[in-house]
Formats: structure tokens, C-alpha cells, sequence
């Protein structure tokens, strides 16, 4: 009988572990989406800026050669 015990003692230890992984995984998704959408937004950023640039060095270059 003792084994029994023994054997589901191990059983519901590694269930608990099991779950609080899963539940820590659970966070640190929401987190990742939320890091996800802050980097498309720096880069968005960081486009239209050198976008920006780049079009002023354009003008300035075509304005210079004519």
C-alpha cells in the first residue's frame, strides 16, 4: 500500500510542476506580444525617418545638379 502512495505522491508532484509551467508560459507569451508590438513600432519609426531623410538628401542633391 505504501508504494501506492509513494507512486501517486510522485504523480501529483509532477503535476504541479507541469502546471506551473504552463502557467508561467502563459505570461511570458502576453509579454512577447507586447515586446513584439514596441519593436514593429521602433522600427516603423525608424523607417519613416530615414525615409524622411533620405527623400531631403534627394531633394537637396537634384536641386544642387541643375
Amino acid at each position: 500500500m505504501a508504494t501506492v502512495w509513494v507512486v501517486v505522491g510522485v504523480f501529483v508532484v509532477v503535476a504541479g510542476l507541469a502546471a506551473g509551467v504552463v502557467r508561467r508560459r502563459g505570461r511570458s507569451a502576453v509579454d512577447d506580444r507586447a515586446a513584439g508590438r514596441d519593436a514593429r513600432a521602433r522600427q516603423q519609426r525608424y523607417e519613416a525617418e530615414r525615409h524622411g531623410d533620405q527623400g531631403g538628401t534627394w531633394q537637396r542633391g537634384r536641386e544642387s545638379s541643375g
